[in-house]
């Protein structure tokens, strides 16, 4: 391990010294995050609605119709348990949760009025408003559709109440920024790892430890410590700002976000790491990181929801890892959510940096 030491105090050195990568490590975040954070907006096109029905009668599942025939919704979940759809709404499997009450054909039939609750996941507040507007009209349509054709009470309505989760006031910032912190994060570790391990080839130093004693694994570490050191200064920076700037809440675990920074940077490295094995210049390195890390940043749901996308996206966005990291913090940041709550959000990318150093590695080449 002193050979490594060694190694990494060399690469610590080196980015010191360099004028360009010390500013982009820490200028770029911060500037990054203030402009992205009031300028990027984005729409949506469906949403998982989640249905407690306690009426289960002909005017409820017309409703319930109505929604999911609006082609603005689709129907996630369906229960008569208030608590197992908190649950859904909460685990994300649904965006928003409509309750309809006891009686509620009876009282629109014989009192002329009756309502139905909504609850959206604001965490998303444009989602989350855009949601309820749909609502609104489908439910005054269905209002005034039901009340001419089945014989109610003159006036009758449908009174609709609506609550907003996790982020009551739609703040939209609120759901922009984590999203942000994580994507900026992810891409420039493996943006600059790839640049710097092609530059020791330019510059011919890569050949000459290649001819030294130094093992793979020590200089593989040595060369990907430090970005992954950086990372984590990233993430402080970068956390300060959105709470100094933004007010970002920050519910969750402050340790969490941390400890999963620290097991997501090496699949960002080791992207980087695989990169560079098959670049010989800085401009071949740019040019292929770049292609992967668009294609990254537009799936991985920090613009466009990924439930919006088709299928086939979808399944591919599971190789995407800044997709995982920009969930994580909104859910950990904004929800407050736990380990538990995304172990399996961890796992995968746990196994996703093992597959993808296990290739950098593999495909590395080193004359000894």
């Amino acid at each position: 391990m002193r050979t490594v030491f060694f190694l990494v105090q060399k690469e610590f050195l080196q980015i010191i010294r360099n004028r360009t990568m010390l500013p982009v490590m820490l200028v770029m975040p911060v500037v990054q995050t203030l402009l992205l954070s009031f300028a990027a907006n984005y729409e949506i096109k469906n949403l998982a609605l989640c249905v407690v029905d306690h009426d289960l009668s002909p005017m409820s599942r017309q409703l319930v119709g109505k929604f999911t025939g609006s082609g603005y919704f689709k129907l996630s979940e369906s229960t008569f348990s208030r608590s197992e759809a908190d649950v859904s709404l909460a685990r994300e499997r649904s965006d928003m949760i409509l309750e309809i009450p006891p009686d509620f054909e009876r009282n629109f039939m014989r009192e002329g009025k009756t309502g139905i609750s909504l609850t959206a996941n604001a965490i998303n507040a444009s989602k989350a408003g855009l949601g309820m507007g749909y609502a609104g009209n489908i439910v005054r349509d269905f209002s005034s559709t039901i009340s001419t054709t089945s014989g109610a009470a003159p006036g009758a309505r449908i009174n609709m109440t609506y609550s907003n989760w996790y982020n009551p006031k739609l703040d939209y910032k609120a759901f922009m920024v984590p999203g942000i912190l994580g994507e900026i994060v992810a891409l420039i570790i493996c943006f600059l790892t790839a640049l710097n391990l092609v530059r020791e080839r330019e510059m011919g130093t890569m050949e000459q430890l290649n001819v030294t004693p130094v093992k793979k694994w020590q200089f593989i570490l040595g060369k990907l410590l430090p970005f992954w050191a950086l990372a984590m200064v990233m993430m402080a920076v970068g956390l300060t700002v959105g709470w100094l700037v933004f007010r970002i809440p920050m519910v969750g675990s402050l340790w969490l976000v941390f400890a999963y920074t620290l097991f997501f940077a090496p699949a960002m490295l080791g992207i980087g790491f695989l990169i560079s094995n098959f670049s010989e210049t800085q401009q071949q390195a740019m040019f292929t990181a770049w292609f992967f890390l668009l294609i990254f940043i537009l799936m991985c749901g920090l613009f466009t929801p990924v439930d919006s996308m088709p299928q086939w996206a979808q399944w591919l966005n599971m190789l995407n890892p800044v997709q995982y990291f920009v969930a994580f913090m909104r859910q950990v940041l904004l929800k407050g959510a736990t380990f538990a709550d995304v172990q399996q959000n961890f796992y995968s990318v746990l196994t996703y940096a093992t597959v993808v150093n296990g290739l950098a590695v593999w495909t590395y080449r080193k004359r000894n």
